[in-house]
């Protein structure tokens, strides 16, 4: 039996470590063999590469820089993680994957989601999540509240009319994707989380 791949996406602040909180919770009941990761990270060199991105002390990074260093960070994890737990059957999750890049670096930097798009085929060696899952929700209400959390990272300073293009680059490039489950995040975290478990083990039964 094949495993299955699921990226959690959305906005900063939609509430997906809430959400994934709440499904590694749910997942502890059951006898699925999973892994739940991130990006960028989930192996000890891409954690490295998360670390550089982050760092505010590291505001003037060239926004071509920024995305290749994504999309190393990503086929570090891809090929180390990613794959080889695909291939032992398990059920993997990950809090982000390609579509982040297109709609932050792609639309958000305005690098071009094509251009972005190649370079990360490239690095993935074309590997993409089963079913993307996309909570929704408005990016500016978000940002407001994040803004009184004592420590942001560099992308979460980076300005509204970012993360406005940011949230448009979403919508964009989701109008083109088939296996994408958008859930309102405006929701109450109970039925979030019960949306995107559901979401899940349909596709963990339905794998062939």
């Amino acid at each position: 039996m094949k495993g299955l791949f699921v990226a959690l996406e959305g906005s900063d602040g939609s509430g997906k470590s809430t959400v994934l909180e709440g499904i590694k919770e749910k997942l502890s009941e059951t006898d699925i063999d999973y892994i739940v990761t991130r990006e960028p990270g989930g192996t000890s060199v891409a954690e490295k590469i998360r670390e550089i991105i982050l760092d505010k002390d590291n505001e003037g990074m060239d926004d071509r820089c920024e995305a290749l260093l994504y999309a190393a960070a990503r086929a570090e994890h891809t090929n180390r993680l990613i794959v080889p737990a695909l291939n032992e059957g398990k059920l993997v999750i990950s809090d982000r994957y390609v579509l982040s890049s297109l709609a932050y670096q792609g639309y958000g930097r305005k690098l071009g989601i094509d251009e972005v798009s190649n370079i990360n085929k490239f690095a993935t060696c074309g590997t993409s999540p089963d079913l993307v899952i996309f909570l929704n929700v408005d990016p500016i209400k978000v940002l407001e509240r994040k803004a009184k959390a004592a420590e942001q990272d560099r992308l979460e300073v980076a300005g509204e009319d970012f993360h406005l293009r940011v949230y448009e680059g979403y919508q964009k490039a989701i109008y083109y994707m088939d296996n994408v489950k958008v859930i309102d995040a405006g929701l109450s975290k109970e039925e979030v989380l019960n949306e995107v478990w559901q979401a899940i083990t349909n596709a963990w039964e339905g794998r062939k």
